[in-house]
């Protein structure tokens, strides 16, 4: 049975940082944390104000403040405290913005909205007309960021989700045309209508945040995350996502129908001509970057950390499943903890975040064997039993 989202705790006012010159915040330098390699330029319509940049001199801010901007400035004095104080505020106003749409599902949204922090990438899987889509744009619609849907479809290309190169006849030389991936969120949606040589062309994207187009790397905007949605109950015309594909989505929802109030809500704003269209933006993607960098910087014990491999590698031994969890999976689920903790307003992870997240991580990442699949056994249940048997560690998680 999947835990409920804890209710998270109110947290001190802070104003939003400015920039030393007095400013709005300046975007956040995402291209000095790149790595080494050539400088590689995608063009700038297809990552928005901030081109991604593959090495070179590290990127300034519009304040022309170098390297490290306002944000980065004022969160370095800060205590970790404040920081994760800062990111509570921040999500509480972005869950309910998200709420005011999507009715009576606050676990499912605000574990949703975890995923994003974390930079993982969800996949909605549920039967049509439950609003997975509508989730999905109610989320890209909060953050002032780029998005781009992909409708998959049978006839969809590689070229049409990663870019393509073309000649340009002027230039005399081949131009580098980005696909629907360039951008902070990409919304794909009934993913498993694609066929497999389409739905492949995501793998290099959702792992390493870049594209190979004729052995040339372009790197993709930061934050990147990936909202995909798919329908299990019809088959037809449909193709299955194979396990390589599944381990790269850091979480799997569900959002199930709506109980009798919540329908009558839903109906009411959707006849009334509301949409998601109407939802404001909350959040820049320089504040969700902020947040990104915070709840990576949450504290995993020892203890908590040995927990959780502990929990994983006992997958990887249970006679119903014929594949465990993955150590993706492990650092998934840690990720995934560090962001759930900071929207409590906590610089420490506890196991008890671990048992929150654990039911939209791990599951899809068990694969049964077939006897298993015949007894009635699923992964949700297997994975109780391994939370229920493995001992939670008695240690203080604090730094």
């Amino acid at each position: 049975m999947t835990a409920p989202f804890p209710r998270t705790v109110p947290a001190t006012g802070r104003e939003d940082p400015r920039c030393p010159n007095g400013h709005e915040p300046c975007p956040p330098d995402v291209s000095a944390r790149r790595g080494a390699g050539p400088t590689l330029q995608v063009p700038r319509t297809a990552v928005g104000d901030t081109p991604a940049v593959r090495g070179g001199a590290p990127a300034r801010g519009r304040c022309g403040s170098g390297g490290r901007t306002g944000v980065d400035n004022d969160f370095a004095d800060a205590s970790a405290q404040g920081r994760t104080a800062w990111f509570a505020e921040q999500f509480d106003a972005l869950a309910a913005n998200v709420e005011s749409f999507i009715r009576g599902k606050p676990d499912v949204v605000r574990m949703a909205l975890v995923c994003m922090l974390a930079e993982g990438h969800l996949l909605l899987e549920d039967v049509p007309g439950t609003g997975k889509t509508s989730l999905a744009k109610a989320i890209s619609q909060s953050i002032d960021g780029s998005m781009r849907r992909i409708q998959f479809t049978p006839d969809l290309l590689p070229s049409d989700v990663t870019g393509v190169q073309v000649y340009d006849a002027g230039k005399r030389e081949f131009v580098f045309h980005p696909g629907a991936v360039f951008a902070n969120i990409v919304l794909g949606d009934e993913i498993n209508r694609a066929s497999p040589k389409t739905q492949s062309a995501l793998l290099e994207v959702m792992a390493e945040r870049q594209v190979t187009v004729d052995s040339i790397p372009y790197l993709v905007p930061r934050p990147f995350v990936v909202i995909a949605t798919q329908n299990p109950v019809e088959q037809g015309g449909t193709y299955d996502l194979p396990e390589a594909e599944l381990d790269r989505f850091m979480m799997r929802a569900t959002l199930g129908y709506p109980d009798h109030d919540a329908e009558v809500e839903v109906v009411s704003q959707v006849t009334a001509g509301q949409s998601t269209d109407d939802l404001p933006a909350v959040l820049s993607t320089a504040d969700l970057e902020q947040m990104n960098q915070i709840a990576s910087q949450v504290h995993l014990a020892p203890a908590v950390l040995g927990y959780l491999v502990t929990v994983t590698a006992a997958t990887r031994t249970m006679p119903e499943l014929r594949l465990g969890v993955s150590p993706r999976g492990t650092i998934a689920t840690a990720k995934a903890a560090q962001a759930l903790a900071a929207t409590q307003g906590r610089s420490f992870v506890t196991a008890d975040d671990l048992k929150v997240v654990a039911p939209y991580v791990l599951p899809h990442r068990m694969v049964l064997r077939p006897e298993a699949e015949l007894q009635g056994r699923t992964a949700a249940d297997l994975l109780d039993q391994v939370l229920t048997s493995v001992p939670v560690p008695q240690q203080r998680a604090e730094v």
